[in-house]
């Protein structure tokens, strides 16, 4: 009989909820949560993305992007208005706070790196990310592409 607790896929889901619940801690210092650093993190590589273009990015639905994007403009990261030749698409703009923002996110970012990454090598640093974009791509069915480096 298969011992689940020993498998990659079991270590691999306890490891993504506990990395997923620090993110959180780190990011409720500045006022984010998981979600809504990765929006950014595709505004600060093109500012005035499409809504729909965020949300295929990201392969999340509509409604989510919808969801994060409201909080993002509550808190004045981003502004979005509608396209002039079709009403129905959005495009997302940061604002002054939005571009502001990311030395902090940065520096969460690598808080969070030196506290749980710790304990691994410096080959399995570099070699880490490599692993994880394979799975990535397993999962979401898509290459990394140049922006995501």
């Amino acid at each position: 009989m298969i011992n689940f607790e020993d498998t990659a896929t079991y270590k691999l889901a306890r490891v993504t909820t506990a990395y997923r619940n620090a993110l959180e801690r780190h990011l409720g210092v500045i006022g984010l949560h998981g979600g809504q650093v990765f929006v950014l993190f595709e505004l600060w590589k093109q500012d005035g993305l499409r809504q729909v273009d965020i949300a295929a990015r990201l392969n999340l639905s509509a409604p989510t992007i919808n969801k994060i994007l409201k909080g993002l403009t509550e808190i004045n990261l981003v502004t979005s208005s509608r396209e002039e030749d079709d009403a129905r698409s959005t495009r997302v703009f940061l604002t002054d706070q939005g571009r502001a923002i990311k030395k902090d996110v940065a520096t969460q970012w690598i808080e969070l790196e030196s506290e749980y990454l710790s304990g691994l090598t410096d080959t399995e640093r570099l070699i880490l990310p490599d692993l994880l974009g394979k799975l990535k791509i397993a999962y979401t069915g898509a290459g990394e592409t140049d922006e995501d480096e």
